[in-house]
């Protein structure tokens, strides 16, 4: 794994994205015999380390595996840490060069002779890969007091909550599982939901824990509601009875996160004029309105956030990576078949 070299390096790829598709692409493209540097404003697959302490996947092993390494876990499902030993494993077999904590502000020039622009220095690249998620942009509010400092939009773990009134915002698989440790950590959990139920995407296990804790009344639900006004220590929530407050000493707003769409029109990504407002690419291809520059993963869906995933999105790396070297375009499983062909 290297990280120190001269910062007019010129690679075959510089990818963008240190997550486990960014790795993905990376490791597919060298085995190729293609110079590749990997490039991420964070920590090795950054996204994850903010994930939830001892988080639960809801896929099992194989389906999160890149390059063929296997990922040993004792558990059915792995959790975050196990994936986080993982990718870092991964990236240290394959000998990747990284270049983490490194921002990118731009690319210039063009395929076969790109300058990826940093704040840190400047790379040379013939092709670029764009895998950087979602998770770093939440989808804001946009209501007064939501940059007071107890307020959040990522949970981590129950534990500092303990005899606290704690309001969750959302209604879907984060929320649900913040409610559930919250009250089991001592905390008095509330939830705000815009819509008239739990959503039923909340997964099976997890949903009917939820919906009996509010019938019990442990954790507390206001339905069809919106909140109006975050203050210190209160919430105030439009409800179908009319404005209620809420006393709140911690604020979790996990209502989901999108791509940097400003980050994307930076590199010169056109976006979509479709409601999803999907960045412009070559769904077969998955190179964009800019020759040489192509997307990754999550990315590629825009605001449809679950259409491209680990489990499919990683298939993506043999796409490129075949096109990169001039090789016929790899046989993909029909998990990514059926995405590309939008059914």
């Amino acid at each position: 794994m290297t990280t120190n070299f001269s910062a007019d390096t010129f690679f075959d790829v510089a990818v963008i994205g240190a997550g486990p598709v960014g790795l993905a692409c990376a490791l597919e493209v060298q085995r190729r015999g293609l110079s590749v540097a990997v490039l991420d404003k964070g920590a090795l697959v950054n996204s994850l380390i903010g994930y939830p302490t001892n988080m639960e996947f809801f896929s099992t092993p194989e389906l999160l595996e890149i390059g063929g390494h296997p990922m040993t876990t004792l558990h059915y499902k792995p959790l975050r840490e196990d994936a986080l030993d993982y990718y870092r494993r991964v990236a240290q077999t394959e000998k990747l060069t990284l270049r983490l904590y490194e921002r990118v502000l731009g690319l210039e020039g063009e395929q076969g002779n790109f300058t990826v622009v940093t704040d840190k220095g400047r790379l040379g690249a013939r092709f670029v890969v764009v895998a950087t998620g979602f998770y770093d942009v939440p989808n804001y509010l946009r209501v007064p007091g939501e940059e007071l400092p107890h307020v959040t939009h990522y949970y981590k773990e129950p534990y500092a909550h303990a005899d606290q009134d704690v309001v969750i915002i959302g209604a879907k698989n984060s929320s649900a599982k913040a409610a559930l440790q919250l009250l089991r950590a001592g905390a008095r959990p509330m939830l705000v939901v815009r819509g008239p139920e739990i959503s039923e995407s909340v997964k099976y296990w997890i949903r009917p824990d939820l919906v009996n804790r509010i019938k019990e009344g442990r954790i507390g639900a206001l339905f069809n509601s919106t909140v109006a006004r975050i203050r210190a220590g209160a919430v105030e929530v439009n409800t179908p009875e009319g404005l209620r407050t809420l006393p709140a000493q911690h604020v979790y707003a996990l209502t989901g996160y999108h791509p940097d769409f400003s980050f994307l029109a930076a590199l010169g990504i056109t976006g979509g004029t479709d409601a999803a407002r999907t960045p412009t690419h070559n769904a077969d291809t998955l190179e964009t309105n800019r020759p040489g520059l192509y997307l990754a993963g999550t990315v590629c869906g825009g605001l449809n956030t679950s259409r491209w995933f680990i489990e499919n999105g990683r298939y993506h790396a043999q796409l490129i990576a075949a096109r990169l070297a001039g090789e016929a375009a790899p046989e993909l499983p029909e998990i990514v078949q059926q995405v590309q062909s939008g059914s």
